[in-house]
């Protein structure tokens, strides 16, 4: 079994900071793509941020210059850090990797985390 498990959401102000971090833990031989969503209420879940295990990252366009993706390969973690946050910042932030196992094969599967609020205040 593969967890993920995202940390470091809360209430900020706008114009604020936050730093999101999300561990992968179980029997995990693999991690490739990983990456950050969202999904505000009433909203479908839009893609953040990605970041290959080589290091490429992506970006939606509305965060570009103020969220930034990195991961730690060592720690199977990676890392979300949100500035000059804004009120339609405001969701819930998903963790999802794409992860092979020692079951799998060395076939990938996605896993998502439970998710953690970020609400950002006007």
């Amino acid at each position: 079994q593969v967890q993920l498990m995202e940390s470091g959401g809360g209430l900020v102000q706008a114009g604020g900071s936050l730093r999101l971090s999300c561990a992968a833990s179980g029997s995990i031989f693999s991690l490739n793509v990983m990456g950050w969503y969202r999904q505000a209420p009433g909203k479908q879940r839009e893609l953040v941020a990605t970041i290959t295990s080589g290091g490429n990252t992506n970006y939606a366009d509305s965060v570009k210059g103020r969220f930034t993706i990195s991961r730690d390969n060592a720690k199977n973690t990676v890392y979300l850090q949100m500035n000059s946050l804004k009120p339609e910042d405001t969701a819930v932030y998903y963790c999802k990797g794409k992860i092979a196992t020692a079951q799998s094969r060395g076939l990938f599967y996605d896993y998502w985390g439970q998710g953690t609020q970020v609400t950002v205040s006007s």
